[in-house]
């Protein structure tokens, strides 16, 4: 058996960044840049005005106010000022617009009069010399705005789109097929079955799908497969466009787990097939060499288990084929709230719920630990790490722990 973090160590060497394209902004939301990306231009690219008022010189609002000046041209937001500010004189300016030459300040429209269509009156001088943004003030001309590795969220996309990369170059977005199998598995077109007690629905077509997408990758739905050598065959090789394959169910020892015969068939090259972890045990790890090699994993059929591993191992291998540098989640100590007996010696991922204390994060088990009570799942915040060696925890110990809505990732597997 591997250890989880050899398991998950072999998998991320095994997989690479995809190739580079470029793409549009409304279509690279959640990809990430393949390169640096360098303005080609000052942010903002002129003085300009932050305040529907009027562009002074300061030195004309000495003293106390109020002050009357003239009104020398109105400049909308998308035009240039045409006449430099000589003294006495102000120019009317909207939010955005460049501020003229001679320009020390803007005067908030609120605190003027405005007396003729050529004069205007300042009764508040609070804003002499401000409301100007500088040219350069964001961003200079040759700055990296973004470095390779960024993910692309809405700041980033809008900072693309101010600096006129409107095509980035990012790692192309990986296709993830998926797959469940077993004869007991029914999808919407059997709900009468599944009402009935006949059947059982495919919950995990949907966790996967929606896990698959959270992760940044494009989901493709291989079906649920019967138990028969012939459909798993003829749906794994539906995956053939795919970067990345994933299995559910069909690969523990009974005599209905006939995925181990097919992906032989297949010419697989197995790199594991057992993790000593709890839930999830019978996961396993290769390369398809019928689909020219697509690397394959295969989770549990536990829907719990099937989210733990997936969460453990899948989900860095699609960040990593993404471009991200940083692909694990990091871990977090929390304070156990209860004493935890277990049971084998294993590593346990214990799905917990956490809250704040005195005494930092706490967590409490969101309630029965079995791999098949998928509302523990649901109400988790977290995945408290057990080490193999400890049968037994104490309330008030410190445990790590994997925070499952945590943005914050290393670069190492943490446990």
């Amino acid at each position: 058996m591997e250890t989880p973090h050899s398991a998950a160590e072999k998998i991320l060497a095994a997989v690479t960044p995809l190739p580079v394209e470029r793409v549009t902004l409304t279509d690279a939301v959640g990809l990430v840049v393949a390169a640096d990306i360098k303005s080609p231009l000052n942010l903002p690219p002129w003085d300009n005005s932050a305040m529907d008022g009027y562009a002074v010189r300061s030195s004309d609002l000495s003293g106390e106010a109020p002050h009357e000046l003239e009104i020398i041209e109105e400049i909308p937001a998308g035009a240039f000022p045409q006449r430099e500010l000589g003294a006495g004189q102000c120019a009317r300016i909207f939010t955005g617009a460049p501020v003229p030459r001679g320009a020390g300040g803007v005067i908030r429209q609120e605190d003027t009069t405005r007396l003729d269509d050529a004069r205007v009156r300042v009764n508040d001088t609070r804003d002499a010399g401000r409301n100007i943004r500088r040219e350069g003030e964001d961003v200079h001309r040759g700055d990296t705005v973004l470095q390779a590795g960024t993910q692309l969220g809405p700041a980033q996309l809008g900072m693309l789109a101010s600096v006129a990369e409107f095509e980035p170059p990012v790692h192309r977005r990986p296709v993830v097929a998926f797959m469940g199998s077993g004869d007991e598995i029914a999808d919407a077109d059997e709900r009468d079955a599944i009402l009935d007690g006949r059947k059982i629905a495919s919950s995990n077509s949907y966790t996967l799908m929606a896990l698959i997408r959270e992760a940044g990758a494009e989901p493709l739905n291989l079906g649920v497969a019967k138990d028969d050598p012939a459909d798993l065959r003829q749906r794994l090789l539906a995956a053939k466009d795919a970067d990345f394959v994933v299995t559910t169910a069909g690969i523990s020892v009974g005599e209905h787990d006939l995925l181990h015969g097919v992906l032989q068939s297949l010419q697989v090259d197995q790199k594991f097939w057992r993790i000593r972890m709890r839930p999830g045990a019978p996961v396993g790890f290769g390369f398809i060499g019928a689909l020219d090699g697509v690397p394959w994993i295969g989770l549990p059929g536990n829907p719990v288990s099937a989210m733990v591993t997936f969460e453990l191992f899948v989900r860095p291998a699609i960040r990593t084929m993404l471009g991200h540098p940083l692909p694990y989640r990091g871990v977090t100590e929390v304070t156990l709230a209860e004493p935890l007996a277990l049971g084998p010696p294993l590593r346990h991922f214990l799905r917990v719920k956490l809250s704040h204390g005195p005494a930092g994060l706490t967590a409490r088990l969101t309630g029965a630990q079995g791999s098949g009570i998928l509302s523990s799942m649901m109400h988790a915040d977290a995945l408290a790490i057990v080490a193999e060696d400890r049968p037994r925890v104490e309330s008030g110990e410190r445990l790590d722990a994997i925070i499952l809505n945590d943005t914050r990732h290393v670069e190492a597997c943490p446990w």
